[in-house]
């Protein structure tokens, strides 16, 4: 598998995301991907399905150390024993004794920043998270939080894919970096049907989604599409035999503009 370097982390570049995903067809859907190849699975406090992850992770019978494991804390719980509080149970939950990255799902502007990063920082020298890093911050945010930090952020999770202009975002993490992981890089189904996505993908005998996931790992994204369809895992994960060139690379920019979140 493909990894992504930053700040000391070696990070699989093709990763499952579970959002939406619960009980035991979540469970067998990280089985599933695991024993295709998957070695990135990335869950969340918020999505409620961290026990389940745990679950399809043993029953993969693939080694922990073989697995990037992430999670994230919900803004919610980000004053300084909130955070850690909420780091164990979803430990506990996935029975395990570290996460791989560990990130602060959404900044909380009630909580002072300084303090949630202290403690996120705290995580990591403790044992608890190898590597530390934020989800859905901006480039003002990021600056501060990085200036707060006293162990290095590895990545900046945020909505990328094709229709959404993310330029200055992730321009930003390249200068401290940080790597970029892109959620709904599909864009929801989107990237399927649109003709120009398509088209490029004829070239290659691939579809819009896969064409749209190859656009972001040639610019070092880390891509965690999420789906309730075994059958779309291998799917999802055949973007490695082909390279687009930068003809198509700048054809695919043209779709994205400041307004195409595809988020809830």
């Amino acid at each position: 598998m493909q990894t992504v370097d930053a700040n000391g982390a070696k990070i699989p570049a093709l990763g499952l995301g579970t959002w939406k995903l619960s009980g035991r067809h979540c469970a067998r859907l990280v089985q599933q991907a695991l024993r295709l190849g998957y070695r990135h699975i990335d869950t969340a406090e918020m999505y409620e399905n961290e026990r389940e992850v745990g679950e399809g992770l043993r029953a993969s019978g693939v080694r922990r150390d073989e697995v990037f494991i992430t999670t994230k804390v919900w803004s919610t719980h980000l004053a300084p024993g909130e955070l850690a509080r909420a780091a164990k149970d979803s430990l506990a939950k996935m029975r395990l004794s570290d996460v791989d990255l560990l990130l602060i799902h959404w900044p909380n502007p009630r909580v002072p920043l300084a303090e949630t990063i202290a403690a996120l920082c705290r995580m990591k020298q403790e044992g608890y998270a190898r590597h530390i890093g934020v989800s859905n911050f901006s480039a003002a945010l990021m600056d501060e939080a990085i200036k707060f930090a006293s162990e290095p952020l590895v990545t900046n999770q945020i909505e990328w894919h094709p229709f959404i202009d993310q330029r200055t975002l992730v321009a930003a993490c390249a200068r401290h970096g940080l790597s970029v992981t892109a959620y709904s890089p599909l864009a929801k189904g989107k990237t399927v049907a649109n003709d120009i996505l398509s088209t490029v993908g004829m070239n290659y005998g691939k579809n819009g989604g896969q064409v749209a996931l190859r656009w972001l790992l040639q610019q070092g994204a880390i891509v965690i599409p999420s789906t309730s369809k075994v059958e779309r895992l291998s799917e999802n994960m055949a973007v490695f035999d082909f390279e687009l060139t930068p003809e198509e690379m700048a054809e695919i920019a043209t779709l994205a503009t400041p307004t195409g979140s595809v988020r809830e």
